[in-house]
């Protein structure tokens, strides 16, 4: 009898064993690429951007593209809306190897990447043609790779445009006109300190909290790009957009050198060829959203205002001479003299 009982539970292990591996099997066949029997690679990106926005809209792209380099056995699956964490919780979770990719402003990568902190220097670049010069030069591939030593590797550049101050109850003409005006800002010691140069009260809040913020009074006024300023509704409780073009901060595209060093060769030029396509579409797509936000904003009840640059301009100059960081000192005398 007790033979018996041994048999039967041994038989129940069996069949129990037998259906997890076959479940398990069952469960590899699904991670399978179209492509052959190889299983298909799955990188998890996330950002804290909305689905409407240029950079999304190039990482679709890239997605697709890298699908067609890959003949489907490396994909992307991308989590918009912060909803896999903030910009920062983003960034910490590349370094662990939790998340492989996501999208940042090369501002929040100071805290990083104290060198990154000259990209938020006001008026280093005389324009966008020359604020794309130094990108693609051998200076601007060199600071991408600046963060492997905090397992974060820079795939490419995606344009941010110019960041510019919008208000709620008085327009930002002069200088004189932020003098106790509290300010949103990124959480940058740069933005900071440019905002405290021109007389203004600086604010560090959270991009997903600046709404409430701005329709609380928590702060009075803040400072973005077109795009943002309309994709996230800040037209609703802003009516007043200063073109004052104050600084030129582009956003970067990451990946954890934890998750790229397990990666072949082969696929590490699959996702930089994806990448830097991608950062080219986005760049077409950024001059198009650009001038389709200010005529939103308009159409919103927005004043758009054309001001003096150089008043602010003046204003900010002691900052250049303020930088005690030396290799912060070295680019930023690389970008100016870059033609």
């Amino acid at each position: 009898m007790k033979q018996a009982s041994g048999f039967i539970a041994g038989l129940l292990v069996g069949v129990l064993v037998a259906t997890v591996g076959f479940a398990l099997f069952l469960r590899s066949q699904k991670q399978q690429s179209g492509a052959g029997n190889a299983q298909q690679l799955v990188l998890k990106l996330g950002h804290g951007l909305d689905t409407k926005h240029p950079v999304h809209m190039a990482m679709e792209h890239m997605k697709t593209r890298l699908e067609e380099l890959s003949d489907g056995s490396v994909t992307i699956d991308i989590y918009p809306s912060g909803v896999v964490g903030s910009e920062v919780q983003c960034i910490e979770q590349l370094q662990n190897g939790s998340l492989a990719m996501t999208k940042t402003s090369a501002a929040a990568m100071e805290n990083f990447i104290p060198s990154m902190s000259v990209f938020g220097l006001p008026y280093i670049f005389r324009d966008g043609e020359h604020y794309w010069d130094v990108l693609n030069s051998e200076l601007g591939q060199e600071l991408l790779q600046e963060g492997e030593a905090k397992y974060l590797r820079g795939l490419c550049y995606y344009d941010a445009g110019s960041r510019n101050f919008y208000t709620k109850d008085k327009p930002i003409l002069t200088p004189e006109d932020l003098k106790g005006m509290k300010i949103r800002v990124m959480n940058s010691a740069t933005a900071i300190d440019m905002v405290k140069a021109l007389g203004g009260s600086p604010t560090p809040i959270a991009w997903g909290e600046l709404y409430s913020a701005l329709a609380q009074g928590t702060v009075d006024g803040a400072e973005n790009n077109p795009p943002s300023f309309t994709s996230n509704k800040h037209y609703e409780v802003s009516k007043h957009f200063s073109l004052d073009a104050h600084t030129r901060i582009p956003d970067l595209l990451l990946i954890s050198t934890k998750v790229w060093d397990e990666l072949s060769s082969e696929v590490q030029a699959w996702i930089t060829q994806a990448a830097n396509e991608s950062s080219d579409v986005q760049r077409e797509l950024w001059k198009e959203k650009t001038e389709e936000a200010l005529e939103q904003a308009k159409a919103e009840g927005v004043t758009i205002y054309e001001v003096d640059t150089s008043l602010f301009a003046e204003k900010v100059a002691p900052m250049y001479d303020e930088v005690e960081d030396p290799e912060v000192k070295r680019l930023l005398d690389i970008i100016r003299n870059t033609q």
